[in-house]
């Protein structure tokens, strides 16, 4: 099945993604996957579902800025999680695109009756599917954009620069390190997945996500063991919670 055309990255949106976090939900694993590729590369973070029920666990857990969402799953329907995602106080001002083969007008009509912002059949270019998440983020004005310093106590995070200072002193940050605390810093007072924070795909158990927590917090909190900024959000991953 080829419902997704596959392309380089697009000149117009590239990098219009600004650290925004989508959540790609859709049963065929070959299609979520390169969503997921071609979206990060357009500066999204992307988390992706492969049914209904797991995208209400992530939801429940984790503020997303925008539900990119196939109609047709087996159990619950695209339609029926879009009612969801509009009946929860959490969820109800979360823009929702839907994604479908069907692409009847009376289709169309139920979706965005239900609540989705926009509809595109498939198959679709993912250009223009990042053209309208683009185009629905703008309208919808998403979440304020992360300032360029974050204050955590003491210390300091530019995210610029990727420089930390506390106390004003300069603290040496590694590279992976400078990255991981700016997608916390990018998300701050949301629980990041603990996976999406490991840069090597390889590193199945997410250790040395954990191993650069432990040195971040030495280089952040006045007490490693009871952290009050780079806090654990058990069963999930790492939430940054500055001043």
């Amino acid at each position: 099945m080829s419902d997704v055309r596959s392309h380089g990255r697009s000149g117009p949106v590239a990098g219009a993604g600004a650290g925004r976090h989508l959540l790609v939900v859709d049963d065929d694993d070959r299609i979520r996957e390169l969503l997921k590729e071609f979206l990060a590369r357009e500066g999204y973070r992307v988390t992706g579902a492969a049914h209904a029920a797991a995208a209400k666990r992530l939801m429940e857990l984790i503020e997303f800025d925008l539900v990119v969402l196939d109609v047709m799953m087996p159990g619950e329907s695209g339609f029926d999680l879009t009612t969801w995602v509009r009946s929860k106080a959490e969820t109800s001002k979360t823009p929702v695109l839907l994604l479908t083969a069907r692409g009847d007008p009376d289709d169309r009509i139920e979706g965005l009756s239900r609540g989705a912002d926009d509809y595109m059949s498939k198959p679709f270019d993912p250009r223009e599917l990042a053209l309208r998440v683009d185009a629905i983020l703008r309208r919808t004005g998403g979440k304020p954009l992360t300032p360029r310093e974050i204050k955590l106590g003491p210390a300091v995070f530019d995210m610029e620069r990727l420089e930390l200072t506390r106390d004003g002193k300069v603290q040496r940050l590694t590279e992976a390190e400078a990255q991981l605390l700016k997608t916390l810093a990018i998300h701050a007072h949301s629980a990041v997945e603990r996976m999406s924070l490991s840069p090597d795909t390889a590193d199945i158990t997410g250790r040395a996500v954990d191993v650069q927590v432990t040195r971040l917090r030495r280089k952040l909190e006045a007490d490693p063991k009871n952290p009050r900024y780079l806090q654990t959000v058990r069963g999930v991953g790492y939430m940054l919670a500055p001043d």
